[in-house]
């Protein structure tokens, strides 16, 4: 018999089983390319292997679930954006509404210290009493100076309260007076409320030309009446007068009044005036402070908790002493720590006025909510959690996240024919168009808010004329163009 060889038996080697290969290769062909969306084909159940592979058999189903959640997602979204340039405009316009105020309140005090407690000069006829009563809030002082020299002048007279006007008194003038052409003489008297004037006159003229005599009251009312001696509304009392008579007059208010007589012919006319005048003086027995203006300043301190009052009386005229009268200067000593309390508390007021409204606002933005369903590629947030600052330096890349198979991901939208494509891949689709010029892709997006809705030559136009967000109408920041690769 012969021998057969012997050799070493070789175990059969046991065939990898066909399923498994495939599936294998459809997962890495799915994770090599990721644009692929075909479906793999159903396979008979594998048989079990003694170690399989969990990193590729768990690859696919999380891709699958992936695409089959993103274009359905609905979701909310809260999100705090700080719209700076609203918050810098918001912040000029309290600034200059702040130094306005200031302004405004300077102005006013400026004009209440040089309008309406002004300096004034007064001039007074004989007999007069004049009440001067002023807020001592804002008034500190009333001061009073003789303007003319003379031996027996005004007096100033100081009171806690108003005092009573319960003096009468009752005095005459008599007065000749020989009148140019187109002139006019007039006399002053200060005349309290109570008062009575009689004037008596004697016109002598060759031709019994007439006069016009009025009382005014006030030197702007005389003023006019200079102007326009026939408008007859100007003054308290208008009369023309010739030959011989009487004119009455009862005075309502306390103020100064003027006598004053106009020829309003062409040639010189005399005339003979009495004045009969009763009137009523303020009593200055309990005043507790007394000056006379008689070569030197008189001023009045005011005490603020109570009604102060100053009373400037003139002398009588004396029998036989022609008409005289008396220039006084009158004016204020401003109370300056009124002035400045009250410019610090409205500054105050204004600048917690505008914290108030920065917390309103703060608190307004944080409520607000964005809520966003049914996301398309378009609508798809392009800005990441960073400061503005930092995105508006860096290029449209850092809008978008750093995960690029994660970006690939979100990007890709199932077409009708089974295919996949990308945003960019469909330019002819009308959600891919740019809404203002329908012509070119959208291919940009716009900040601090992060819509793509435009071109960057439609968005860069938005920017410059109107600086809102078509979508969400916030005021825009920057244009950013986003770059396919």
């Amino acid at each position: 018999m012969e021998e057969e060889p012997e050799h070493n038996p070789t175990p059969t080697p046991t065939p990898t089983p066909t399923p498994s290969v495939s599936s294998s290769n459809a997962i890495e062909g799915s994770s090599s390319d990721s644009q692929v969306h075909e479906e793999p084909e159903p396979e008979p159940e594998p048989e079990p292997e003694p170690e399989p592979e969990p990193e590729e058999s768990n690859q696919l189903p999380q891709i699958e679930d992936r695409r089959r959640t993103i274009p359905g997602v609905s979701y909310r979204l809260n999100i705090s954006i700080s719209d700076s340039p609203s918050t810098q405009v918001r912040d000029d316009a309290w600034s200059c509404l702040i130094v306005l105020v200031t302004f405004w309140f300077f102005a006013a005090s400026m004009t209440v210290i040089l309008g309406f407690y002004g300096s004034v000069d007064l001039p007074l006829g004989p007999n007069c009493s004049c009440l001067i009563q002023v807020n001592p809030i804002f008034v500190k002082s009333i001061k009073a100076q003789q303007i003319d020299e003379s031996k027996h002048g005004p007096m100033l007279y100081g009171f806690y309260e108003p005092p009573p006007l319960d003096t009468e008194i009752t005095w005459s003038e008599t007065h000749n007076a020989f009148i140019q052409s187109a002139y006019h003489k007039e006399w002053a008297y200060f005349l309290n409320k109570g008062s009575k004037v009689n004037i008596s006159y004697s016109v002598k003229s060759p031709s019994s030309a007439p006069l016009s005599l009025v009382i005014a009251q006030g030197r702007d009312s005389l003023v006019e009446w200079i102007e326009d001696p026939s408008y007859p509304n100007t003054t308290l009392s208008w009369n023309i007068i010739h030959g011989n008579g009487i004119i009455q007059q009862e005075i309502l208010w306390s103020k100064l009044y003027y006598i004053a007589v106009r020829n309003l012919n062409s040639e010189e006319v005399e005339v003979k005036l009495n004045f009969t005048i009763k009137g009523f003086l303020y009593n200055t027995t309990q005043a507790y402070y007394k000056c006379s203006l008689s070569h030197r300043l008189c001023s009045l301190k005011l005490l603020l908790p109570r009604a102060n009052a100053a009373v400037l009386t003139s002398p009588a005229t004396e029998q036989g002493v022609p008409y005289k009268e008396w220039f006084v200067k009158v004016s204020y000593g401003p109370r300056w720590i009124t002035y400045v309390l009250g410019s610090g508390i409205m500054t105050v007021i204004v600048l917690l006025a505008f914290r108030i409204c920065n917390m309103l606002q703060i608190t307004r933005e944080d409520e607000i909510g964005f809520r966003v369903g049914e996301v398309g590629p378009e609508r798809a947030p392009l800005l990441s959690h960073k400061d503005d600052d930092l995105l508006s330096r860096g290029s449209s890349y850092d809008s978008i996240s750093h995960d690029e198979e994660e970006v690939d991901e979100w990007l890709i939208v199932p077409s009708i024919d089974g295919k996949a494509s990308k945003e960019g891949e469909s330019n002819s689709s009308p959600r891919r168009l740019c809404v203002i010029c329908f012509d070119a892709p959208r291919d940009c997006f716009f900040l601090p808010c992060g819509h793509c809705a435009t071109c960057f030559a439609c968005g860069t136009r938005v920017v410059e004329e109107a600086g809102t967000c078509p979508i969400c109408r916030r005021t825009m920041k920057k244009v950013r163009k986003i770059f396919t690769v």
